[in-house]
C-alpha cells in the first residue's frame, strides 16, 4: 500500500507542475477589466452563454476558458488576446479582424520550420489535432495557443487570424 501512496504523491506533484506550466494568468486581466468598468460576473457569464459560477471559475482560472469565450470577451472589452494573456501591455491593436475566416498557424509553423509532428509533440497531442486546427475544423485549445505564443513569442491574435501584424513580440 505504501508504494501506491508514493506513486499517488508523485502523480499529484507532476499534476501540480503541469498546472504551473499552463497557468496563463488571463484571469487577473479579465477581473481588472470587469471591475474597472463595474460589470458583474453574471453579465459576462450571460454574454458568453454560461452560468455565473462557471464564469467565476474561468476568472479564477480554476477551469480553462475556451478560446471562443476569450475572443468574445476580448471583443466586448475591445482588447487583444495578447493583452489578456499578458504578452503585450498594449490593450488593443488598431485593426482587429472581428470574424477571421482563416488562421495563421500553418503559415507560422512553416516559417519557423516546425513540422506538425514536432508541434504536436511539444503540445503533447496528435498530428491530426494540429491538422484540424490548421484547417479550421475547430479552434485551437486555449492552453495550446498560450504555450505556442509563450515559447515562440508569437501573437495569439495573429495565429488566430485576428490581426496581420505584429506577428512577434520583442
Amino acid at each position: 500500500m505504501s508504494a501506491f501512496i508514493h506513486n499517488l504523491a508523485i502523480n499529484l506533484a507532476l499534476m501540480r507542475q503541469l498546472f504551473l506550466v499552463i497557468h496563463m494568468f488571463y484571469g487577473d486581466n479579465l477581473k481588472i477589466l470587469r471591475t474597472s468598468e463595474d460589470i458583474s460576473q453574471e453579465h459576462l457569464a450571460k454574454l458568453i452563454g454560461v452560468d455565473k459560477s462557471l464564469y467565476s471559475r474561468y476568472e479564477k482560472e480554476i477551469q480553462l476558458i475556451p478560446i471562443k469565450h476569450l475572443i468574445t470577451l476580448c471583443n466586448y472589452f475591445n482588447v487583444s488576446l495578447d493583452y489578456i494573456f499578458g504578452f503585450s501591455s498594449d490593450q488593443c491593436y488598431t485593426e482587429i479582424i472581428e470574424n477571421p475566416t482563416t488562421n495563421h498557424l500553418k503559415q507560422f509553423r512553416k516559417e519557423m520550420k516546425i513540422t506538425q509532428d514536432k508541434l504536436a509533440k511539444f503540445l503533447n497531442t496528435t498530428h491530426s489535432v494540429i491538422s484540424g486546427y490548421e484547417r479550421g475544423r475547430y479552434l485551437i485549445a486555449t492552453p495550446f495557443l498560450y504555450q505556442i505564443c509563450a515559447k515562440y513569442r508569437v501573437s495569439a491574435d495573429y495565429l488566430l487570424g485576428r490581426i496581420e501584424n505584429p506577428k512577434y513580440f520583442k
